[in-house]
């Protein structure tokens, strides 16, 4: 599949690894390849993502900081936490104890403080629905490459934190696809 994927897309792969390694993550997950796209500048991802209102820095951080406390709450969205709140559940209560013993960051499942990570860096299941959904994206528009445009698309519809953050950040799967194709809309199944 990487073989169809564009010069942009792939960089995106890339840097979600990167972000991974960094975090200290064992594995890629949605959320490093929407940092990855995040990063980038003069593709067609960037280029949607200021489009439709994500143009300064300071909203790119606001999303990257969403980002962090999903990670924070072991990767919980924030609708999941308040599901959880609704059952009487306080989940920030939970971090804070949680951390309060192991030190900040214990749930987010990163490596930090000394462990190393060798070998190479796969791919949790979310992440490659994502690239699966991105080739689904791209044959339903009649692409006949993979970009960074149709990760961005496929992190829009799927559930999660990421396309959670997204939305919250006014990044809809409808106003990305409106931007790219013109409001014409093909089903990606």
């Amino acid at each position: 599949m990487f073989e169809r994927f564009t010069k942009d897309a792939r960089a995106v792969v890339r840097g979600a690894v990167e972000h991974c390694e960094r975090s200290g993550s064992a594995s890629v997950d949605p959320d490093h390849l929407l940092l990855a796209l995040l990063d980038r500048e003069g593709s067609r991802a960037s280029f949607t993502l200021t489009a439709v209102g994500l143009t300064t820095e300071e909203r790119k951080e606001s999303l990257r900081q969403a980002l962090g406390d999903a990670r924070r709450r072991a990767g919980l969205s924030q609708s999941e936490a308040d599901a959880l709140a609704g059952l009487g559940i306080d989940v920030s209560e939970i971090v804070a104890r949680v951390e309060e013993v192991h030190g900040v960051g214990a749930m987010s499942g990163d490596r930090k403080g000394g462990e190393w990570w060798s070998g190479r860096r796969t791919f949790s299941r979310g992440a490659k629905n994502v690239l699966e959904k991105s080739l689904r994206i791209a044959v339903a528009h009649h692409d006949r490459h993979i970009g960074d445009e149709h990760l961005l698309l496929a992190l829009t519809i799927l559930p999660g934190v990421a396309g959670e953050v997204l939305a919250d950040h006014g990044v809809t799967h409808e106003a990305a696809t409106r931007v790219l194709y013109g409001g014409g809309e093909a089903k990606a199944g």
